[in-house]
């Protein structure tokens, strides 16, 4: 644009009203970059942190991201009668002409498959389980189980957008950025979002994860996840370049500070002002996220515990969820655990032999870890996927080996912590596992009691974009109070 068409544009009584509005962001701001000021003028005069509507039950939460759909039938969902249907085909009075994916849509046959493996009871709530997570049996009267979530999602990317964002097409926040943007971290050193992946032993080829499932949308950039890596740098770019010390680095930061806040004050744009915080905090992180992921002062009996065989050394889902606590204890305020390898579409017997064997007993370890440690009580963990699968067989049905497809009309999660009801058994599907037949809970109404248990009323943490007024669960979403302790 023509320089001096830029400074005429400073004259007009738009942008002076742009500008002015712009000012609450720069003193929301000047909140973050000192601490003292963002206490005292941003109290919200009931004692409760600024952003909070109540009391809340939880202060920090752990989600472990189960990617690509994990099968409810064959890990929670105990219906015993399945075996004497084995085999069978699906009745058109169950299916009831559900839409189904590109993948099994031109199946001439949909016969039912019973799951291999045995269920037990567990603890004194009696939960059903498994033989494929005989740890979490361990923590079953700390569980939270949801049998009776479901989506209208049949296909990955809009299923994990959806649950991710509250809408099945990009651009809108995840929960994480919500939760950072409405009340922030207990951490100034590190982000209040932070997310880690790690590669399942079941489908390698499963569905690839998208930056965009943990992005900020329309809410400024600081609220982004910021994705911690398994290997090498945990993030990229932050160690200093060769030849710059850390005096030099804080030098260019204040210059470059000065450059923007130059821009912001002529400009009023409030990404200059998230620009300034994602600096600074990208210099706090230099010291902290490297104390934070050195897991060599653990004791053995804790890394034995996570099953981390090789100690330090071992990446994946078990030093993710190691690191999650360690993450929660120091303030981070979500942190997310992608895992994948979850889509069993063929194969699944072996391959879901493998994924429980990567996460059953690092859960566990978490779930025990935070309650001797006193944080359980403030701290929710949730566990579960995008969808569930299908009780029929994907192709072939054979003596050991089938596949299920993706199925969105009811599938299993659970919570462990604070503010639910521990050794819970929630909803139920029909015999088939294929319909809700009580209590049913859309992924809405699950993210609506996931920050009502932080405080938040879902339906008044908005962000004014493009002259609507938007929020995480749309115009839906109802709390669940059958879930709350």
């Amino acid at each position: 644009m023509n320089p001096f068409s830029v400074s005429d544009l400073h004259l007009t009584r738009r942008h002076f009203f742009g500008r002015l509005s712009a000012g609450i962001g720069t003193a929301a701001l000047a909140s973050l970059l000192d601490p003292a000021l963002g206490a005292e003028g941003a109290s919200p005069g009931n004692g409760l942190l600024p952003g909070l509507h109540f009391a809340p039950k939880a202060k920090r939460v752990i989600w472990l991201f189960m990617s690509g759909g994990p099968s409810h039938i064959d890990l929670f969902d105990h219906k015993p009668d399945l075996k004497r249907h084995h085999g069978e085909e699906l009745p058109a009075s169950i299916r009831m002409g559900q839409r189904l994916t590109g993948m099994t849509s031109g199946q001439k046959s949909f016969p039912c498959v019973a799951p291999m493996f045995e269920f037990r009871q567990h603890g004194q709530s009696g939960l059903w389980l498994s033989e494929l997570l005989p740890n979490l049996g361990r923590v079953a009267d700390d569980l939270c189980v949801v049998k009776s979530v479901w989506t209208e999602a049949i296909n990955h990317d809009p299923a994990v957008t959806y649950i991710q964002t509250g809408h099945q097409q990009a651009g809108r926040p995840a929960l994480g950025s919500w939760l950072s943007y409405g009340i922030g971290s207990e951490n100034r050193q590190l982000p209040g979002f932070v997310v880690m992946i790690s590669q399942g032993s079941g489908n390698k080829t499963d569905q690839p994860l998208s930056s965009r499932y943990w992005g900020s949308g329309f809410l400024p950039g600081e609220h982004q996840g910021v994705r911690f890596r398994s290997q090498g740098d945990p993030v990229l770019y932050l160690a200093n370049p060769p030849g710059v010390d850390d005096a030099t680095r804080r030098q260019l930061l204040d210059a470059t500070g000065s450059l923007n806040q130059m821009s912001a004050e002529a400009f009023g744009d409030p990404e200059i002002d998230a620009r300034i915080a994602q600096y600074e905090m990208a210099y706090k992180m230099q010291a902290s996220v490297p104390e934070l992921t050195d897991l060599s002062h653990e004791p053995r009996a804790v890394l034995d515990a996570y099953g981390l065989k090789d100690g330090a050394a071992d990446g994946g889902f078990a030093r993710n969820c190691l690191l999650a606590r360690r993450m929660i204890e120091r303030g981070v305020r979500f942190v997310q655990l992608f895992h994948r390898g979850w889509d069993q579409h063929n194969d699944l017997p072996k391959q879901i032999r493998g994924q429980t064997r990567d996460v059953d007993q690092p859960t566990a370890a978490l779930i025990e870890d935070l309650r001797q440690r006193g944080l359980l009580e403030d701290t929710l963990v949730i566990w579960g996927g995008e969808f569930g699968r299908t009780i029929y067989s994907q192709g072939t049905l054979t003596k050991d080996n089938h596949g299920r497809d993706h199925h969105g009309r009811c599938f299993t999660i659970f919570m462990a912590g604070a503010g639910v009801k521990p050794g819970l058994s929630y909803g139920t599907t029909d015999d088939y596992s294929y319909n809700i037949v009580d209590n049913p809970v859309h992924i809405h109404d699950l993210n609506a009691t996931v920050m009502h248990l932080l405080g938040i009323d879902h339906t008044k943490l908005t962000y004014k974009f493009q002259g609507r007024h938007f929020r995480l669960t749309d115009v839906h979403g109802e709390l669940v109070k059958g879930l709350l302790a």
